[in-house]
């Protein structure tokens, strides 16, 4: 990513230190936030001139401004994710503008409506209870390993139709491409065995492909194949670059609010106590995790048109930097933004982000992670942190927010 960034803002206070390369500055950048949210967005010294946005508005109004900002990166990145990303190169979602970004959504979106995701609900139930009867045969365990991450990889290779027998091959081969993932978003190239691991992975993903052009069924790669509207259909390369997209971005997403939830929730006993009382206020509590830790810190935006942000001007060809974490505790928009409240109410965070690049899969995140958290609480009432003052490790780059483990007791 750059060097270290307390370097002068051009307008406000210059009081502020951004350095998503500094390990510290990445376990708790929220203790950098207020003085980024005490003024305009502030320039920032990087290998790209580049703007950083954090009051919630400003975020806003990046997100909604597809005239002025572009999902698409600047040319230097898009080289470097061409050569060593794991889409190779292929456009997806996720860095495209409308009309391309309107088509794939428009085509992808067909299997994730809101019936299709209600339909998992039963078998991720049953998917979270076999995690936590070997986790309850363990008692000491460990949180990300035993159950945040394998339980949205399971549900996404059932969701795709990969058979019981080649799931853990599919979970070695997902693992290596989301570990490569987080490494070009910091601007490293991935070693060998992790762009062997994604070749293999694509071939693999291919031939699947292919036998559901042969054989359809009732998965989302068959569905994928067969969406199709009058602009046309997904291309092979679209459909390859949608399904990595998903291990990239649905695994994380959730993988991530089940680690960083159980933690605040682990060190606050009287939202546990408040939570363990009334289970029904999940919904409110899975979306206060979201605003107080969420799995995102940040999304990137490239100026196009040069324009102006909440005072602050921004040039053709910076890299604007929007930090969703910060903006959900932006104190002109959440009260106490600091304080992690279960029971807060009109929280409206943008953890998933805002506008046509709202997280497709938000849903079913959410659904995950209400689902694993009553479960492991209803199945564990002394749940707590095997070692509540030991430092914790953050994997992978800043803009992606995870624990690399967390240790638990569960009797």
């Amino acid at each position: 990513m750059g060097a270290a960034a307390s370097s002068q803002p051009s307008q406000g206070s210059n009081d502020f230190y951004f350095n998503p390369i500094d390990p510290a500055f990445r376990d708790n950048p929220y203790a950098h936030y207020p003085a980024l949210l005490a003024g305009p967005p502030r320039k920032f010294n990087v290998f790209i001139p580049t703007t950083l946005v954090a009051r919630y508005d400003d975020c806003i109004a990046v997100l909604r401004d597809h005239e002025h900002f572009s999902s698409r990166p600047p040319a230097i990145l898009q080289q470097l994710r061409a050569e060593f990303g794991p889409f190779a190169g292929a456009t997806t979602m996720l860095d495209s503008d409308p009309p391309v970004h309107t088509r794939l959504r428009r085509l992808v979106s067909r299997a994730f409506t809101p019936r299709r995701i209600k339909d998992l609900e039963p078998r991720i139930r049953a998917i979270a209870a076999e995690l936590l009867d070997r986790i309850a045969r363990a008692e000491r365990f460990d949180l990300m390993e035993d159950l945040a991450s394998p339980l949205p990889m399971i549900v996404i290779a059932e969701m795709l139709g990969v058979p019981p027998e080649e799931h853990a091959q599919f979970k070695a081969w997902s693992n290596s491409i989301i570990e490569g993932g987080r490494g070009t978003l910091r601007g490293v190239a991935p070693g060998d065995k992790v762009k062997s691991n994604s070749q293999e992975l694509r071939a693999y993903l291919g031939e699947q492909i292919e036998l559901r052009r042969r054989e359809p069924g009732a998965d989302l790669i068959t569905a994928l194949v067969q969406a199709h509207d009058e602009g046309g259909s997904l291309s092979a390369e679209e459909l390859l670059a949608f399904v990595v997209l998903l291990l990239l971005a649905g695994n994380e997403t959730t993988t991530n609010l089940i680690g960083n939830g159980t933690l605040a929730l682990m060190r606050r006993p009287d939202q546990l106590l408040r939570l363990r009382g009334d289970l029904a206020m999940m919904p409110h509590a899975i979306d206060e995790m979201l605003r107080f830790d969420g799995p995102v810190q940040a999304t990137v935006r490239n100026c196009t048109t040069a324009t102006n942000i909440g005072g602050t001007e921004i040039a053709v060809g910076e890299l604007v930097f929007v930090i969703l974490a910060a903006a959900n505790r932006d104190p002109a928009k959440f009260a106490d933004g600091n304080t992690f409240d279960i029971a807060r109410t009109a929280n409206e965070h943008i953890a998933f982000g805002e506008g046509i690049h709202f997280c497709l899969g938000a849903s079913l995140a959410r659904m995950e992670g209400e689902i694993a958290l009553a479960a492991m609480l209803e199945r564990f009432p002394n749940l707590r942190l095997a070692s509540p003052d030991a430092p914790l490790e953050y994997r992978g780059s800043y803009l992606l927010r995870g624990l690399k483990s967390l240790p638990m007791l569960a009797g």
